[in-house]
Order: C-alpha cells, then structure tokens, then sequence
C-alpha cells in the first residue's frame, strides 16, 4: 500500500518539550505553507499516524482536531481527514530554547504563548542547563525558524555559549532572562538585570533588615544563578554596613538570633525552615527569610514569605510582543519587592 505523502513532511522530535500533538499540527502546518500539500488532500487516518511515528492515538487524534478547530482540516465519516483550507495565518516559526522547566519558566511560557496566539508555531526544547544539549539543540536547528528565543543559564561550561549563539542571524535572535557577552550585531533581548534588581529590592526592604545584623545568601556551588547577584548582594550590605556571608550549604550552616536568610533555590528553603524550626527563634523577629522568586504558595507558608522576584509573566509577554513588533531593543524586565510577615 502507497504510504500518505504527508509521511515525508512529519517531523516528531521525541528530545523536543513540545506536546508531540502540537509537532504533528505544526508539521501538517508547514508542509501546507511549504505547498507540499493542497486543498482536499487526503491525511493518513489516525491509526496510520500512531503506527508510523509510535505515537498514542489520543496524541495523533489531537493533532487533527486542533488542526480542524483552528480551520485548516475537514472530516469526512469513513473516509477521514483531508486538508479543508489552506489559508494559514501562521506566519511565525519559532524555536524556543529554555535551560529547565520549573514554576516560574512556565509561568513565561504561558504568556508567551498566550501573547503570540494562533500567529505562531512553537519547537520548545529544554536543556536541563547542560550546555553540550544547547549547542548540540542550537546547531541542529539552525536555519529552519524566523526566530530563535534563547534562555542561557548553564551548570558547567557555558564559556563559549556566545560562540554557538553567534551561529544564529541576528535578526532573528532574540535572548531571554539573561544577557551575556560576546553575542553580536543588533539582536532582541528581554533580560533581568541581576546585580542592580537585587541591590534595588534589599534597598526597598533596608528599613525590614535593620533589625538583623548579618545577612546571609544561601547560593550553592552547582546553582545556574549568575554571579551577579552575588555582587549585587555584597554591594549592597557593604554600603549599609550589614555583615553579609555566602552560604554554600545550608545543612551544615548554624542559625543564630539576628540573622537574615536570602534563599535562591527552592530545595534550600525545606532545609532552612526545618532548621529554624529546631530552634527556639521566631521568623519575622530573630530570624528573616527573603526568597528569590515569588511563587503562589510562598504567600501561605509562615503567614507569608517575603520574597523578590522578576515579573517571570511580564518577561514572556514582552518577549512575544517584541516578536510580534519585529523589535530588536534590549529591554530589562520588572523587579518587585512583595513584603509579608517571615522578615
């Protein structure tokens, strides 16, 4: 039996973090805009596509009623799918790269995606913050996108990361979260300006950090943060005179009267709150705790975590419109202070 042409033009990257339904809809997408198929094509029947490409049926199924949701496919009882109208307005593909997946990457994706609409096609990968997976991901993909929207944050190595985004046109390059130098001609960027957010937002809080005298970064050795947060930090207490200390491993960190904890990863904050809680010391009076990155639930722990934290949903969103306005400006993102009760 003749295979369905459409077989040829089907891309499922099983490496990709894109939902496998949405890379069958891009695929039958792009092989319309590409005329490789026209109205009234016949489409391969569900269980063809399940076969083919080791997919669920509900996954194939999917693909095809979103494709007819948003016009582009027609159903015939007994005779199948067929391509209904070839009217795409799908101009923009994008390749979206993010280091991990976690509450606050979502919560950009979200956005994102929201922002962009039916206008866009989305391959979303994610590294893991490994950086041989980005450059392998970034140069396997290098010529098949009208943008590229590159998140770079990296473990080990990463040295040379600018080497690998150069690769990349710049006009269709846009970076994510954070700057780093080496990259260019006139690129986009929606980035957090990590050494002056964080001296910003503990000047907002100087009056709250008057009653500690030492204050404490929980930052551990294998953590992605940059380093500027580090600087931003110590600028900060040596101005004000707060004695200040890097903590690199919070389990083996006693936890004295006086003291004030910035925590970065979200792991590190069950210890701490287990170690407080092993002593007599209240939060908010002998012992505060800002946390990096506001999440829904830090407003319910101890009556409220006092935390800072970028606008991770302004990030997105403005990453989306810089695409869609064909941008190609450096735009530092929002940093807020939300004060509750642990400081």
């Amino acid at each position: 039996m003749k295979k369905n042409i459409l077989f040829q033009y089907i891309n499922i990257d099983y490496l990709s973090a894109t939902p496998k339904y949405m890379q069958l809809a891009n695929s039958v997408i792009n092989a319309i805009n590409e005329e490789k198929i026209g109205k009234d094509d016949l489409l391969p029947s569900i269980n063809e596509l399940s076969f083919e490409f080791e997919i669920s049926r509900d996954t194939a199924e999917k693909g095809y009623k979103y494709l007819k949701q948003i016009g582009i496919l027609g159903s015939v009882p007994g005779k199948g799918y067929f391509v209904k109208s070839t009217e795409v307005n799908q101009p923009l593909k994008i390749f979206l790269l993010f280091n991990k997946l976690s509450v606050h990457k979502k919560m950009m994706y979200d956005a994102f995606v929201k922002t962009l609409g039916e206008l866009a096609s989305i391959d979303f990968y994610i590294y893991n913050n490994d950086y041989t997976l980005f450059k392998r991901l970034i140069q396997n993909n290098k010529n098949e996108f009208t943008h590229y929207v590159i998140v770079p944050h990296f473990l080990d190595g990463g040295e040379d990361a600018h080497e690998i985004i150069n690769q990349l046109p710049t006009d269709k390059l846009l970076v994510m979260d954070k700057l780093i130098p080496g990259i260019n001609g006139n690129y986009a960027a929606v980035y957090e300006d990590f050494e002056n957010d964080i001296y910003d937002a503990l000047d907002q809080l100087r009056e709250q950090l008057s009653k500690y005298h030492t204050i404490k970064m929980i930052f551990p050795v294998d953590t992605y943060h940059p380093k500027e947060i580090i600087k931003g930090f110590k600028r900060f207490c040596h101005q004000y005179a707060f004695t200040s200390k890097i903590v690199n491993d919070i389990a083996n960190e006693p936890i004295k009267d006086g003291e004030a904890y910035i925590n970065l990863m979200e792991d590190d904050m069950l210890t701490l709150l287990e170690k407080i809680k092993a002593t007599k010391l209240k939060v908010g009076k002998d012992v505060g705790i800002i946390s990096y990155n506001e999440t829904p639930w830090k407003q319910f722990i101890l009556d409220g975590i006092t935390t800072i934290s970028t606008d991770f949903e302004k990030m997105g969103t403005m990453t989306a419109e810089m695409i869609l306005n064909n941008q190609r400006s450096h735009l530092a993102v929002p940093f807020k202070v939300t004060l509750r009760k642990s400081l």
